[in-house]
């Protein structure tokens, strides 16, 4: 009786077998997050009997999560409930069927005659060497073969299979027992987190030879490795840092919110940007397809004009030093200098500056203009996720022409008295042929109340332990800044 109930369910999985090309013409929806996986919405035509009816559908990906998945009648007229759900993703390779003949014998190709004509030997499979995709195992292993007798730890040759064997699959599948008492035809959302797929963004600003502004372009690239090809896709990407599990499990109901979101052609921009939840949604306007282990690139920003500056800071201690430090047998403590002076390029992303999106986290290059027209790469960092009207400063490099010194002149601590007097000089050479705005910056590190009490220029405080000075240096000359800082405690 259980053979027959067998053979009857695998009879009825293959006449329910769906393959993609016959999914509904709405194609399938991809919101792909910057952790390395993707929200999977698509369309399964179902026609379903009263009770229970076995179901199998061959086109999931190879990372699918299975305990994901989401399947409804998204017009809510058929109640549907999966009973028994099972996921293969073990795709035939010559590793599986090597597998399934383990102590069997099977012919190898050990070479070719004059002609042409196969040289064949026989073998017997005594290890395959094939450790599952997601196992325990330390990886696959030196296949052990027998031939006359002598072990062999590598193939001989090409195998030949009699057949595939009655257990394999050649795609991906989900086989369900679907239980429904409202029969009928309909056009099945499915919904599952994948892993394998990834986006990001990479930014490159174009300078001209002179002045403040620059060319902005953005690009998005988008990776496939989920061991699956999605034809005709409507794809948005998730830019904000979502919380997910790891280790087979998910915290999705973001995901989910955005997998089951109806998507709106509009046309306008290649991509439009929009904020969801506490994130952003990016969404291309025109389907596309997404190859298995492909990498497509589009454009999303592209922006002329934008008023662009570069920022000189020297930030002359070198090294961090804890808060607090009186030692009087080394007032020197904290005295250390560098004389790198860092460059550093900003822009607002505001509307009024030719911007005014949120932009995902990624890669900015800068590339600055020769006078005979050429591009010259000057540097480029990370920015982070950047709401819109906020300020983008990242560092780009140390300057070649403009250097700083900084040392201690004076320093007096009073115990008895608990309070310490120091003063420091900081020089700032230029040795461009133009002007130079630099930020000098000090930490104010050994005490929390303090008082700068003279200095060469005015100071702007930063924060509780930090003032910076802003001085134009001329070309080829030295700027000196001096201040006294006292400190009571």
């Amino acid at each position: 009786m259980r053979k027959l109930v067998g053979s009857f369910l695998t009879c009825c999985f293959a006449m329910f077998l769906i393959p993609l090309a016959v999914l509904a013409e709405d194609g399938p929806s991809l919101t792909i997050y910057n952790g390395g996986f993707a929200a999977v919405r698509e369309y399964v035509p179902l026609d379903l009997k009263s009770g229970v009816n076995p179901v199998t559908f061959a086109g999931a990906t190879t990372t699918l999560e299975p305990e994901s998945v989401i399947l409804r009648d998204p017009s809510g007229q058929h109640s549907v409930q999966i009973l028994e759900q099972s996921y293969r993703a073990d795709t035939i390779s010559q590793g599986l069927l090597l597998s399934m003949y383990e102590g069997k014998t099977i012919e190898f190709i050990v070479g070719r005659t004059g002609d042409g004509k196969d040289v064949t030997s026989s073998g017997k499979v005594i290890r395959s060497g094939y450790v599952p995709a997601g196992s325990q195992g330390q990886g696959n292993q030196s296949p052990v073969i027998e031939v006359n007798g002598q072990l062999r730890f590598s193939l001989p040759g090409e195998p030949i299979f009699p057949d595939l064997g009655t257990d394999t699959v050649l795609k991906p599948r989900l086989n369900w027992l679907l239980q429904t008492e409202q029969p009928g035809a309909f056009n099945a959302e499915l919904a599952y987190i994948t892993n394998g797929m990834s986006w990001a963004a990479d930014y490159n600003l174009v300078i001209p030879e002179k002045g403040n502004t620059a060319d902005v372009v953005g690009w998005i690239t988008m990776h496939n490795n989920s061991g699956k090809t999605f034809e005709n896709a409507r794809i948005r990407l998730m830019a904000g840092d979502v919380n997910k599990i790891q280790q087979n499990g998910l915290r999705r109901d973001y995901a989910m919110k955005a997998a089951m979101e109806v998507n709106v052609a509009a046309a306008a921009p290649v991509v439009t940007e929009k904020a969801f939840d506490e994130f952003h949604l990016y969404t291309l306007e025109h389907a596309t397809t997404l190859h298995e282990e492909e990498t497509k690139q589009v454009e999303f920003v592209h922006a002329m004009n934008v008023n662009s500056q570069r920022v000189y800071v020297y930030d002359g201690m070198e090294g961090y030093y804890y808060f607090g430090n009186f030692v009087g047998d080394n007032p020197g403590y904290g005295t250390q200098m560098n004389k790198k002076i860092w460059v550093m390029q900003e822009f607002k992303n505001s509307k009024e500056n030719g911007l005014g999106i949120a932009l995902p986290k990624g890669r900015l290059r800068f590339y600055r203009r020769d006078t005979d027209g050429s591009l010259q790469f000057i540097g480029e960092n990370q920015i982070d996720h950047t709401p819109k009207d906020e300020t983008i400063r990242v560092y780009t490099g140390n300057s070649f022409d403009v250097v700083g010194e900084r040392k201690q002149v004076d320093y007096h601590v009073d115990r008895g008295g608990h309070q310490a007097d120091e003063t420091f000089e900081v020089r700032v050479r230029n040795h461009k042929k133009e002007t130079v705005n630099v930020r000098v910056v000090e930490h104010l590190y050994r005490w929390s109340n303090w008082k700068v009490t003279n200095e060469s220029d005015e100071h702007k405080k930063t924060d509780a332990q930090t003032i910076e000075f802003r001085v134009n240096v001329a070309p080829d000359q030295e700027k000196v800044v001096k201040y006294t800082v006292h400190y009571s405690w």
